[in-house]
């Protein structure tokens, strides 16, 4: 199973981005979904996650300024980041959780997409 991210980047302080994963392989189903990000010096957060059922779950701080979504079909994860902050600068992870194809339960990262927040 490989995934690739997009997205990230530089923008100023209250400005917007959109990441993106998609995982491609021998993939029979996509439980979970999610975002995970690591500051330099701390350690890696749960940003938001997703289940195949749509239901959602934020960290405090981003609660209403970011929003995940996944499309099915695509087996892609998104997360809309709004109303940035320089608190948010982070390396950002794609988490994927579930079966694969004639195999076991499966877990795996993206390679890390950049955020930089400006002030």
């Amino acid at each position: 199973v490989q995934l690739v991210e997009s997205g990230g980047g530089l923008v100023q302080a209250g400005g917007s981005l959109r990441l993106s994963c998609a995982a491609s392989g021998s993939i029979f189903s996509i439980n979970a979904m999610g975002w995970y990000r690591q500051a330099p010096g701390k350690q890696r957060e749960l940003v938001a996650a997703i289940t195949s059922g749509g239901s959602t779950n934020y960290r405090d701080s981003v609660k209403g300024r970011f929003t995940i979504s996944r499309a099915n079909a695509k087996n892609t994860v998104y997360l809309q980041m709004n109303s940035l902050k320089p608190e948010d600068t982070a390396v950002y992870y794609c988490n994927v959780k579930g079966h694969g194809l004639g195999s076991g339960p499966f877990e795996y990262w993206g390679q890390g997409t950049q955020v930089t927040v400006s002030s």
